[in-house]
């Protein structure tokens, strides 16, 4: 009968191994976490109502929503609160507000930077700053925060802006641009704010707009359906100067509306030879996910079709970051998140393949606000990423409106695995058996089993953490009968070692 166990045991390790999903994840190596940024929180200070909007320039990230307060972290709502109305600044490397406060009478919803960083253009439904006229549309010195002369005149929101050279190009729900007809789409030089003749004429609000890193094309997202008199679905390229849409095969992969779903461009960003689109949809099971098209053809890259709306994405090297309220990927992949897991609001996919990739922080959504999905806006470098939304935690820690990670080493660190468990049941040999554990900022970890000083074994095992711990099972044919052994693992993530407990004593056969 004992010889039966150790059988048993050996059965199990050749099953558990089959388990193993085949191939490789999508992770590059790094020092402790796999994709651009850790998951680890950084310090920053916080919001008292959602953010909409996020840029970087210069040594600040520039902060836009529906806030009038700001504090620090770990401060309660109401703590050491400094006024800030709709539009502040922290520091890039602190994450600690800065002297930046100038005053709004609405709220900011899309901020962007000028190309050399010198400036930042912001959108929204204001029509006053600093006590001077400006309708909806603004711009400050990145450096010393002065309101510059520019001063076009919406006629209604701003919603998403977007800067090449001298162009400034812009979407919203406005019909007039200082007072000349500009349905929804317009453009206006950034030296001086002069309306430009670029006139797409979208048929309906637009939430999303960048421009192609050389400059050629700018892409507009929102739920129209025409641009231009021509049929384009909620997704459009258009000629830099003149508007007119290009050819895009790839808006073909967002569902046209039906009586049971409507799907609309949320958020886009442009990043090399690639331009990232995401979606959120009304109604049970539409279409919610993320695509990547090319630049220069407009064809399909990819696409993923994970359900919970994408509000923002950003990408970062190789890694396409997004925030969303995704509760089931299995579409994507049978081995990814069912309904049933929770909502994943903060995911890496590779911008290369579209697959999940290792990076597992999480927030919140704040029930009492109006959107209540979380993460809405993002903005990075090569070395951070911020997030804004209607949150209140961060990695289960009190955190509201803005979050922040960076590509400080050594990242997350795995939780301490279980002691092993072992048995003795055949001379000379040990059965031992512990479960693996997720770690926030990678994949694919490395168990090591030892007996005291004595190296028993080694495995690689992927586990994501929606996954339930999968059980590595071994014999040990080293060990030395009538001896007294404990063993231990120790979990290896490229930069930290975590280890567990001992095992309990057991006398080898």
């Amino acid at each position: 009968m004992k010889k039966l166990v150790l059988i048993g045991v050996t059965v199990v390790a050749v099953v558990a191994a089959a388990l193993i999903r085949p191939g490789a994840p999508v992770e590059a190596a790094a020092p402790g976490y796999g994709s651009a940024v850790s998951a680890v929180k950084q310090n920053s200070w916080q919001t008292n109502k959602p953010v909409n909007a996020l840029a970087i320039a210069g040594g600040s990230v520039f902060v836009g929503g529906l806030f009038t307060r700001v504090r620090p972290p770990g401060k309660p709502a109401g703590q050491g609160e400094a006024v800030r109305t709709y539009l502040a600044a922290f520091s890039r490397t602190t994450g600690n507000a800065t002297s930046f406060a100038p005053t709004l009478n609405g709220a900011v919803w899309s901020i962007a930077p000028s190309l050399d960083g010198k400036w930042i253009v912001v959108g929204g439904d204001f029509t006053t700053v600093n006590g001077k006229p400006r309708h909806r549309i603004a711009m400050f010195n990145a450096a010393t925060g002065a309101l510059a002369s520019f001063a076009p005149s919406v006629s209604y929101r701003v919603k998403a802006v977007a800067i090449y050279g001298n162009s400034v190009f812009f979407g919203g729900s406005f019909g007039k641009v200082s007072g000349i007809v500009r349905n929804r789409l317009a453009a206006v030089t950034l030296n001086g704010g002069a309306l430009m003749p670029w006139n797409p004429n979208a048929n309906n609000e637009v939430y999303a707009i960048d421009v192609a890193d050389n400059g050629t094309k700018v892409y507009a997202g929102g739920p129209f359906t025409t641009v231009r008199g021509q049929a384009h679905n909620t997704l459009v390229a258009l000629n830099n100067s003149t508007g007119i849409p290009y050819a895009m095969p790839a808006e073909s992969a967002i569902p046209k509306p039906t009586a049971v779903c409507t799907t609309r461009v949320k958020d886009i960003d442009t990043y090399g030879s690639k331009v990232f689109v995401s979606n959120g949809g009304d109604g049970t099971g539409c279409y919610d996910g993320i695509l990547a098209a090319d630049v220069a053809t407009g064809k399909l890259l990819w696409q993923s079709k994970c359900l919970g709306a994408t509000e923002a994405i950003k990408a970062i090297g190789n890694w396409l970051y997004k925030g969303s309220h995704a509760h089931d990927c299995s579409a994507d992949d049978p081995g990814y998140f069912e309904d049933g897991s929770g909502t994943h609001y903060l995911l890496v996919h590779s911008g290369v393949t579209g697959k999940l990739g290792p990076w597992f922080p999480n927030t919140d959504a704040d029930p009492n606000s109006s959107t209540k999905v979380g993460p809405l806006a993002m903005a990075a470098s090569p070395t951070e990423l911020w997030v804004g939304g209607d949150f209140l935690k961060v990695n289960g820690v009190a955190q509201q409106g803005v979050g922040r990670f960076t590509n400080a080493s050594p990242g997350a660190k795995a939780p301490a695995p279980a002691a092993p468990l072992s048995n003795s049941p055949v001379t000379g040999k040990v059965g031992l058996s512990f479960k693996t554990v997720v770690d926030p900022d990678n994949i694919t970890l490395t168990y090591k089993l030892y007996e005291g000083t004595r190296l028993v074994g080694q495995w690689n095992r992927n586990t994501y953490s929606w996954q339930d711990p999968q059980q590595v099972t071994y014999t040990d044919s080293g060990a030395t009968s009538g001896q007294s052994v404990t063993y231990r693992v120790e979990v290896l993530d490229g930069a930290s070692v975590v280890k567990s407990a001992n095992s309990t004593p057991i006398t080898v056969k």
